[in-house]
């Protein structure tokens, strides 16, 4: 089960301003964000998303370290992380709270650590070349683990008490960081997680580059141990018992299509899907809300709501157990995307015609702008779905969930390097 580790962290000098140095995490910072955090040159951006190539950003956090930019802590510790925000439209506050640890990386079949989706191959491969050139984690990635008893929260209340670290960050979110020295206080929190198995929420592709950075040193290394730095990864916990994890949902935009029609696209629809034409395309996600199978199509002129006809379901094909095959995202892949717009499900990972947008207002004015032919508009997925996903062994589509809010990068970093462990 699951095995973590107190950290000593490197962090940021105390006299550099904290507001100047956080960003946002590699999959989510936009171009815009990039091209600002990139005019500061200590923003923790330089080591997350380099402007360079993986060596170049290994020499720069050399650099970094020789100039004291970053300070590594003497005592090994467990950070406490709570994140204060509240959601678009809604006047109800919810402070989400976590601790930052290391934690053993296992191979997914171990059914350790479970992932719930699948990953994009070159996002991978671009993880897995930064963490060797610079042996470090420069974010946290999101786990979930599940304790009824709420043991650790005491704790954690106690420390956020006295923070290291406060800031508003990209999101509108209050991010507010803690530490726990108290070796007592840190074997109870291996203790209550060590017969825990973890659900990976987000940072898929960061978890699968420790996988693979860690099969490639234990193969070169003929007195592997199991206990060196390259065995552990930097994950962000939280209890799915709290009440305040927010899942927000992904929309698909399709583009560069050749021959597209939207016409066409409807007619293979009519088979599976009851379609109905949408007057206000503004309306198109409230609509669709609490409705099994439904989903909002955006065309450049038009708008509608498709909803599968229950008897279609049996005719998935795709050899996923029923609790997959029910997913909202299950029945859009393959309905739509595979049958009605012909991308095979196989093809759909590194399809150059599909992209990712959790932002509905965004959909719509890139239909109207042109730049996508097609915007898929679905629902949130529930933390149960993930749970039982997680459970059959299987995934979901790739980009299924968006936990809200995102993890920001900056407030620490951990050094998997040997003579730093």
């Amino acid at each position: 089960m699951a095995d973590i580790r107190p950290i000593r962290a490197w962090r940021y000098a105390s006299d550099l301003n904290m507001d100047d140095l956080t960003s946002p995490l590699f999959d989510v910072v936009s171009d815009r964000q990039r091209k600002a955090l990139y005019q500061h040159p200590f923003n923790s951006i330089h080591l997350s998303v380099p402007r360079g190539t993986a060596t170049q950003a290994g020499a720069l956090l050399a650099q970094w370290k020789k100039e004291g930019v970053l300070v590594q802590d003497k005592l090994p510790a467990i950070y406490v992380y709570y994140q204060y925000f509240a959601l678009a439209g809604q006047s109800a506050r919810f402070c989400r709270k976590g601790f930052v640890a290391h934690i053993r990386v296992h191979e997914w079949e171990e059914e350790v650590i479970m992932r719930h989706e699948n990953t994009i191959p070159q996002a991978v491969n671009d993880r897995t070349a930064l963490l060797e050139h610079t042996q470090l984690h420069s974010s946290p990635t999101h786990g979930l683990y599940t304790d009824t008893s709420f043991a650790l929260e005491r704790y954690m209340d106690e420390a956020i008490q006295s923070p290291i670290y406060e800031t508003e960050d990209y999101q509108g979110v209050r991010d507010v960081l803690a530490v726990i020295h108290d070796a007592h206080v840190i074997r109870q929190f291996v203790s209550v997680l060590a017969d825990k198995k973890i659900i990976l929420a987000d940072g898929h592709h960061r978890y699968e580059s420790s996988i693979i950075y860690r099969q490639q040193r234990k193969q070169a290394n003929p007195r592997h141990t199991g206990e060196e730095g390259y065995n552990f990864h930097l994950m962000y916990l939280t209890n799915t018992e709290a009440g305040d994890l927010r899942i927000l949902p992904t929309h698909r935009l399709i583009h560069g299509i050749e021959g597209f029609s939207e016409e066409a696209v409807l007619k293979k629809l009519e088979n599976d899907f009851i379609v109905k034409p949408v007057d206000e395309p503004d309306a198109v996600y409230d609509i669709i809300q609490g409705k099994k199978w439904a989903f909002g199509l955006l065309f450049r002129d038009n708008a509608y709501k498709v909803r599968l006809k229950p008897e279609r379901l049996a005719t998935l094909s795709w050899p996923f157990p029923d609790v997959v095959k029910q997913l909202d995202l299950t029945v859009m892949h393959y309905f739509v995307i595979e049958k009605a717009l012909g991308i095979p499900g196989k093809a759909q990972r590194s399809s150059p015609h599909i992209s990712f947008d959790r932002s509905f207002t965004d959909c719509l004015a890139r239909v109207w702008k042109g730049e996508a032919q097609l915007a898929l508009i679905t629902q949130e997925v529930s933390i149960d779905e993930v749970k039982e996903v997680c459970a059959s062994g299987y995934t979901m589509p790739q980009k299924s969930t968006y936990f809200y809010p995102k993890v920001i990068a900056g407030f620490l970093f951990s050094s998997i390097a040997d003579h730093e462990w």
